[in-house]
């Protein structure tokens, strides 16, 4: 994934004409787009290839699996143009396996969930969180996802983590900051709802890398 801006927008609209509109007006800020359940699941997995064309595109399902069953869900996401995947450390080392073995075919990227920006990630993640690290490291994940709502965890990880990528979701509405985030050790910082839902999304963005 490029490094320029080291913007991610995480894209969890329902509209495929919503998404390209909103891609299509911030085209050239981000340096990847990330879409999940709400946009593949109302557009179906063609919105994937249609996106890529205006930036790499992080296939957010937080795949949870046994490996045969993640081995399938990556094939799929990979082979409709995704860049890069988001697969769940708590199944266990075969089934993360599973998903970078495909990442690795494709020559694309596999992000391992770590810990989670909402407050109900501090109940079972945080506490196993630095465990999971190595375990990415260990099977030759790309990165892993560290949260922007708690700096000092995404510190913390940062020091198991050694060169893996981070990228940080839950800057803006969520209550992250973007230069805390940064600042902590996140190669990149993902904002969602305070670029989609703006009047004015490009704005938005611009101000976000303004900050960087």
């Amino acid at each position: 994934m490029r490094k320029n801006s080291r913007l991610i927008l995480a894209l969890d609209v329902e509209s495929r004409d919503k998404a390209h509109s909103i891609a299509s007006e911030t085209e050239g800020i981000f340096d990847a787009i990330k879409v999940g359940y709400p946009l593949i699941l109302s557009a179906g997995l063609s919105v994937i290839k249609e996106l890529s064309n205006i930036a790499p595109i992080i296939a957010d399902l937080k795949i949870a699996d046994i490996p045969n069953t993640n081995h399938l869900i990556c094939n799929r996401l990979f082979s409709a143009g995704a860049q890069g995947v988001i697969a769940h450390v708590f199944t266990g080392r075969d089934s993360l396996e599973a998903c970078v073995d495909v990442a690795k075919r494709y020559n694309g990227e596999l992000y391992a969930v770590t810990e989670m920006s909402h407050p109900g990630a501090l109940e079972f993640m945080a506490p196993v969180a630095e465990r999971m690290v190595m375990l990415a490291l260990d099977v030759g994940a790309s990165g892993i996802v560290a949260p922007a709502t708690r700096p000092e965890r995404i510190k913390a990880l940062r020091r198991v983590a050694g060169g893996l990528t981070i990228i940080s979701p839950g800057v803006g509405a969520q209550g992250g900051s973007l230069k805390d985030a940064i600042d902590a050790g996140a190669d990149y910082a993902i904002v969602g709802r305070s670029v989609y839902e703006s009047s004015n999304p490009r704005k938005v963005a611009e101000e976000l890398l303004d900050l960087i």
